[in-house]
């Protein structure tokens, strides 16, 4: 199974800007019931990503008082990028490697397309058809 098949069944991601407040990206993550935003810049292009676990390291480390930080001062821009017509168990693989949840999703045209987690992937091995 390619990623772009699994995408289709997945609303399209959720994006933040990079002078965001954390309290936006938190409520964000919250509402959306998600683990990460991928950060993009004005032309919609994906210069990093802030996690729930990004969020709890910060909120430990400042003792809650981190609302006004930005999210561009505390997100990962040392990004890991997906390609659509790659193959679930790539990503898996790169996700174990690199030992990180989230890969946002390009597509052929290098524009933003997805995110997949390993919370997808797990989805995606149980239901899918064995030969």
């Amino acid at each position: 199974m390619q990623v772009k098949d699994m995408l289709e069944s997945k609303p399209p991601p959720i994006t933040i800007r990079a002078e965001q407040d954390m309290e936006i990206a938190m409520r964000s993550l919250i509402d959306n019931k998600i683990g990460s935003l991928i950060v993009v810049d004005e032309s919609e292009n994906p210069v990093g990503i802030i996690t729930e676990h990004d969020i709890f390291h910060l909120a430990f480390r400042y003792r809650g008082d981190m609302m006004d930080m930005k999210v561009g001062d505390q997100m990962t821009t040392r990004l890991v990028l997906g390609n659509s017509e790659d193959g679930i168990e790539q990503i898996a693989q790169v996700m174990i490697d690199q030992r990180i949840r989230h890969i946002p999703i390009m597509d052929q045209d290098n524009h933003l397309c997805g995110i997949v987690s390993m919370g997808d992937i797990v989805k995606a091995r149980l239901t899918q058809p064995t030969p």
